[in-house]
């Protein structure tokens, strides 16, 4: 474990305080990251005296140099507050990107406070109005990725353009694909459905260069049929299905474990049936979802659950291993370029009104 002062060129910034049972789980996040991550370089921000004791029985170390701050934003703080906190551990890390020390930044801490201290600390990418919290879902097809998650209560046309063209390369840079489809989320699949600016969008979004891959409206059951690869919506809408989905898998869950506890014939059913159940366990298994990303800024930003454990937060740590080393951010720029320069979007940064939601997740 390095201790010098760390020169440009670190991978990711790593909030060691940050969640419920950091720093342990954290570290032993790292280490699983590092494990998949050979060539990664974290710099890692909290206690000396804590992390130095833990990275004692790490293998990977040296992956890690460690800067020390005694201050932590607590789950429970206001934003206002988490704000005036210039030495935490989250700050720090945010600052080390803005700073060019790192590319990017996980965290496990408060919501809001992440999401506030990025857009201030980093600012949002040229020409994007608003920055998205964007995640990777279960369908019945697949993993799919589905966009604004909470960051913004109200969106006009040109943030669900620019969640479009955000959400599509989220699409290609952790999920692998080469043209995934888009669809905005709808009260019907009709042309004539919806309010003037998810129609809007959609004609902008027809005519630009991603116009090939969108599908058009879609409505809440597709979410969970994988109808689309990318799932665009205002960040009200999307926290509500976000929430509701994650409620039903927990309900189905509930049920069938009272269906093979209830009775004898329900013990025996499940021994035949726990190969099977053991598959779907880990199919929506919410560790291999872990790792909302806010889009859009400038730097990556990735906030891992505050409940997660060590699995779950290495998952965070490689979301954000994939956005670093695809050059997300330069794929956004370029997509965004395009649509701006065929005359869709203006020019200038739009200046969207209505109110926003300061805490997603």
């Amino acid at each position: 474990m390095s201790e010098s002062t760390p020169s440009p060129g670190f991978h990711l910034a790593i909030d060691a305080m940050g969640g419920d049972r950091a720093p342990q789980i954290v570290v032993q996040g790292l280490e699983i990251a590092a494990e998949r991550h050979p060539e990664a370089r974290f710099l890692v921000i909290g206690n000396e005296t804590e992390l130095r004791m833990l990275f004692q029985s790490s293998k990977h170390a040296a992956a890690c140099t460690v800067r020390h701050t005694p201050d932590v934003i607590g789950n429970d703080m206001k934003v206002a507050a988490a704000l005036r906190m210039r030495n935490a551990s989250m700050r720090l890390a945010i600052e080390s990107v803005a700073e060019g020390e790192a590319a990017g930044v996980v965290s496990a801490g408060n919501s809001g406070a992440l999401l506030a201290l990025a857009k201030v600390v980093l600012k949002t990418l040229p020409g994007i109005d608003r920055p998205a919290m964007a995640a990777v879902t279960p369908s019945a097809r697949g993993d799919l990725v589905m966009l604004d998650l909470g960051a913004n209560v109200y969106c006009d046309a040109r943030n669900l353009v620019e969640f479009a063209v955000m959400g599509d390369v989220f699409a290609r840079s952790v999920l692998g694909l080469t043209a995934p489809t888009i669809g905005l989320l709808n009260v019907g699949s009709e042309e004539q459905k919806g309010d003037d600016r998810i129609r809007e969008a959609a004609e902008i979004i027809r005519d630009s260069h991603i116009g090939p891959q969108f599908y058009g409206f879609i409505e809440g059951h597709d979410i969970g049929a994988g109808t689309t690869d990318v799932v665009v919506t205002d960040g009200f809408t999307g926290n509500v299905a976000l929430k509701t989905g994650e409620g039903a898998l927990k309900l189905i869950g509930d049920l069938l474990r009272q269906v093979f506890t209830s009775s004898l014939s329900g013990r025996l059913a499940y021994m035949l049936a726990k190969p099977g159940l053991d598959r779907l366990k880990e199919w929506i298994d919410p560790r291999r979802y872990n790792g909302a990303v806010l889009v859009g800024l400038n730097g990556v930003v990735v906030k891992s659950h505050g409940g997660t454990d060590a699995q779950g937060f290495a998952h965070a740590v490689d979301v954000a291993m994939d956005m670093v080393v695809h050059r997300f951010n330069e794929r956004i720029r370029e997509g965004l370029g395009r649509i701006v320069a065929a005359g869709a979007l203006p020019k200038d940064q739009g200046k969207s009104g209505g109110p926003r939601l300061a805490a997603a997740r």
